[in-house]
């Protein structure tokens, strides 16, 4: 499709300074009516005023949408009971956000009748990869616009200069230091003097989270109720998904929980470092493996552990409405019926201590585990059983020991 084939495009829109200068740049080089579309996943005072700021910019309209309950119930729980982490660290924040807004906007899109679909991804980032292959996946008809692999700008200060040769009302500055994404979920931090791993954090970088060394001396207790693999209650209050990660982000902030420092590996190709804070899914996470440590037996509990890391894979790499996915999440559904119970958490200076955990399904049984006298385990049992699962490391040794050929294995 030509530039001149397009008549309507749907920005995904944050009314940050690139997606603001992305308004009037359409406008300019494909000559068409821009709709701008954006997704409230959470990111609080930054929908302020967005409306009025994308049709100033040049939109026919904005629409935003509130997606926080689809985002946490569709996307945050299903990775955190796969117990999906990147590369050891990454609770997917911003990856498992984008196929969400940009299933809307190719919703958005066809019930416009528009031609084309737009985003303020950079050439360099995975977010080019998870918008463009959602729409792949579900309007593949459409036209996709990326215009930071078009267009002429190439730092911040060139987008100011536009911004202000069109009449964009931004707020930002050259002085700008960090590169952040919000929602619900998480914080992040890439840019500035992370860009040197070798520099700590600075202090006044952190929005969400105290530092450790500023929290509280004494420690917090709270308990997290699961029903099915489901966060349902805190300390005894039943309180729906939002409301639930809300209530632990605020307790695990205060706390300094969930601040983590990650050179990444990027799915374009080169390392990145970045930074997040991630309060409530920290304790969220902590919490769900406690219960499937006393709910789920070993062999399925290791065949999670071997998806959760193809999980992460799939949806950092945006591949998220994919047939592997849905097979991924039918199997760890299947392993959902009876996780049920309650975890006891410790939070302290930024750390999350898990102190309790019981549910009606626990396979922990005292009588068998305790070292008093039991008339349930016969040790002597362990007798035969340890000669058996030694039997190949016994022939073996015969093998490379000459003077015990001679010797028959008991």
């Amino acid at each position: 499709m030509a530039k001149g084939d397009v008549k309507k495009v749907v920005l995904a829109y944050s009314g940050g300074l690139d997606t603001s200068v992305i308004v009037p740049w359409l406008r300019e080089n494909y000559g068409c009516e821009i709709i701008c579309f954006c997704a409230d996943v959470g990111q609080a005072e930054e929908l302020d005023g967005l409306e009025a700021k994308a049709i100033a910019s040049g939109a026919s309209k904005c629409v935003i949408a509130d997606l926080r309950d689809e985002f946490v119930h569709d996307y945050i729980f299903p990775t955190m009971q796969a117990g999906a982490v990147y590369e050891r660290k990454y609770l997917l924040g911003t990856s498992f956000a984008r196929p969400l807004i940009a299933k809307h906007m190719v919703a958005l899109a066809l019930a416009e009748g528009a031609d084309a679909v737009a985003h303020g991804a950079t050439g360099k980032g995975n977010d080019q990869v998870r918008f463009e292959l959602t729409v792949m996946a579900l309007a593949p008809q459409l036209k996709i616009i990326a215009p930071w692999r078009e267009w002429s700008i190439k730092s911040r200060q060139d987008a100011l200069d536009y911004a202000a040769e069109y009449n964009v009302p931004v707020t930002a500055t050259a002085e700008k230091i960090y590169s952040r994404d919000r929602n619900l979920w998480h914080l992040s931090h890439e840019g500035g003097i992370l860009e040197d791993p070798w520099n700590e954090p600075e202090e006044p970088m952190f929005e969400l989270t105290v530092a450790p060394e500023a929290a509280p001396n004494e420690p917090a207790y709270l308990t997290v109720a699961f029903a099915q693999g489901l966060p349902v209650a805190v300390d005894g209050h039943r309180l729906a998904p939002v409301p639930l990660l809300e209530q632990l982000n605020a307790i695990g902030a205060r706390h300094g929980i969930g601040r983590i420092d990650l050179v990444e590996n990027r799915l374009v190709g080169m390392k990145s470092h970045g930074v997040y804070e991630t309060p409530g899914g920290t304790i969220l996470y902590a919490a769900y493996r406690e219960l499937e440590s006393i709910v789920l037996d070993k062999d399925t509990l290791r065949a999670k552990d071997r998806i959760a890391l193809d999980y992460a894979d799939l949806v950092y790499n945006g591949r998220w409405f994919t047939p592997l996915r849905a097979h991924f999440d039918a199997f760890v559904q299947s392993t959902q019926q009876r996780m049920d119970g309650e975890v006891r958490i410790k939070l302290y200076k930024g750390n999350v201590i898990v102190v309790g955990r019981r549910s009606p399904h626990s396979l922990y049984r005292e009588d068998l585990a305790t070292f008093g006298e039991d008339a349930v385990y016969n040790q002597r049992d362990a007798e035969g059983f340890i000669r058996l699962y030694g039997l190949s490391m016994k022939v073996e040794a015969l093998l490379q020991k000459p003077e015990a050929r001679s010797q028959k294995p008991e």
